[in-house]
């Protein structure tokens, strides 16, 4: 079957260059700058620098995500009603980066050090800013063409560099932090660990086209979610039964094919959103690829809130005690960590305008569908939409699996052998057990997910020619 896109012409089937599916990742590696210093670096910050208690940091993260539950669909409403001149949804990478950039550079300053007022102000501001640039972004891919191959293409592409943002932010962040620090030890080895969350990327993110040729949407899923169980399994044993510092090489091999499964499952996810955005359209006649990505942003949301409570409530439960900086190697230098946030954070906004003058809408809903969109369309098209619940459930499992991996890496490189036995047991259950169960679930439910390429390829050429008739 010829496919789609090559047809000269073909409404909404569009190409997309190389350079706007580089200009729409440097949206997601600018967003991951910010998301993954948080993700996993902000715990560590409010715990072992600014003087937070572990269980106190839980519930503020719990809050915080309650708010974006409330936040997100106002959001999606907003974006999905309006046009500004500067694009339905690019305008959104320049009016909510702005104040993003600054939010997270104060979520790092130490000024008012152990007040949990100011943390929770510039907390849940950084939150509300990053919906405002993260929802209009993950309606944009959608906007770009409706070619299942091309969103792949883009997805592998955007997948490419929101982890070299990842690996900027896990490898770079501790050597960048001990050299503003003038520490005389760079922390190499908790570097490498934490890099290696994000190396496999580059290997094995361009080859996911022919992966999901070969096996499958869901085969694809399968291979590589149980890859990662099999790779914590591995960190659990070796750390658990060897001695960690005597076997460091073989805990690097772990963590590598752990992120491996990881990052292929959780990165092709992102894929599927256009997906359950034409199926919704096809359905019931509306593209509202602002509300749909309002959704997953929720249940993601959702998912970091859980993965963001769990590692606190755990740390507190086995007694855990923020380690002295000569024992930590990451520095607890404030003015260091401040100056890190902000190195990344105009150099993500720098990205944001990029991705900006690179991508421009070309498929969305008309101006009279626009004007209909209401709040009560986000869970309508949540109950009708049977696609969109499975990929919502994923999302919250993936998230929430990847949330407790990534706050527990600081711990676990850090400080393990300075902990009692309980508190190491614990950190090593963030790092392994915890995310393995996760994964498990999160296999379950994507092999309830119905959409094959086929099946999208049928319901988008549909959709073309019911616009032709009109």
């Amino acid at each position: 079957m010829t496919n789609v896109s090559e047809k000269a012409g073909t409404k909404g089937f569009y190409k997309v260059s190389m350079l706007q599916c580089i200009g729409f990742g440097s949206g997601d590696l600018a967003q991951n700058l910010i998301y993954q210093t948080i993700s996993m670096y902000l715990l560590f910050f409010y715990t072992n620098v600014y003087g937070l208690d572990p269980a106190v940091t839980a519930v503020m993260f719990l809050i915080v995500r309650i708010i974006d539950v409330i936040w997100d669909p106002l959001v999606g409403t907003f974006v999905d009603r309006h046009n500004p001149g500067l694009g339905k949804y690019r305008s959104y990478l320049i009016l909510g980066g702005i104040p993003l950039t600054g939010f997270a550079i104060l979520c790092f300053w130490n000024g008012f050090s152990g007040s949990l007022l100011y943390a929770y102000i510039t907390y849940v501001g950084l939150s509300m800013c990053y919906t405002l640039v993260n929802v209009p972004y993950g309606a944009l891919n959608a906007s770009l063409t409706r070619d299942t191959s091309q969103i792949t293409k883009l997805t592998s592409v955007r997948m490419f560099m929101a982890n070299l943002g990842g690996l900027a932010v896990s490898a770079g962040v501790p050597i960048v932090i001990a050299l503003l620090a003038c520490q005389k030890e760079l922390p190499v080895e908790t570097a490498l660990f934490m890099g290696l969350g994000s190396l496999p990327a580059f290997i094995f993110m361009p080859m996911v086209p022919m992966i999901k040729k070969a096996v499958g949407k869901k085969g694809m899923f399968y291979i590589f979610l149980s890859v990662a169980i099999f790779g914590m399994a591995m960190l659990y044993c070796i750390t658990k039964f060897l001695d960690m510092q005597q076997y460091m090489w073989l805990i690097y091999i772990a963590q590598f094919i752990k992120s491996t499964g990881v990052i292929v499952a959780t990165g092709y996810m992102w894929a599927l959103i256009p997906e359950v955005i034409s199926f919704g359209e096809y359905t019931h006649g509306k593209r509202i690829s602002g509300i749909v990505n309002a959704l997953t942003g929720i249940f993601y949301k959702a998912g970091m809130a859980l993965g963001g409570v769990i590692p606190g409530f755990v740390l507190a439960w086995t007694g855990y005690i923020a380690a002295p900086e000569q024992a930590s190697g990451l520095p607890v230098n404030s003015g260091a960590w401040l100056n890190a946030m902000l190195i990344y954070a105009v150099v993500g906004f720098a990205l944001l305008v990029f991705c900006f003058f690179e991508c421009k809408e070309r498929v969305v809903m008309d101006a009279k569908e626009s004007e209909n969109v209401r709040v009560s369309d986000l869970w309508k098209e949540f109950f009708r939409n049977r696609p969109l619940r499975v990929i919502a459930l994923f999302f919250i499992t993936a998230f929430a699996m990847m949330s407790v991996g990534n706050a527990a890496g600081a711990y676990y490189m850090n400080e393990l052998q300075q902990q009692t036995p309980l508190a190491q047991e614990g950190i090593l259950w963030l790092v392994a057990v915890i995310p393995a169960i996760l994964l498990v679930v999160a296999m379950y439910i994507i092999s309830k997910y119905e959409l094959d390429d086929k099946r999208i390829d049928e319901i988008n050429r549909a959709i073309e020619e019911r616009h032709g008739k009109d």
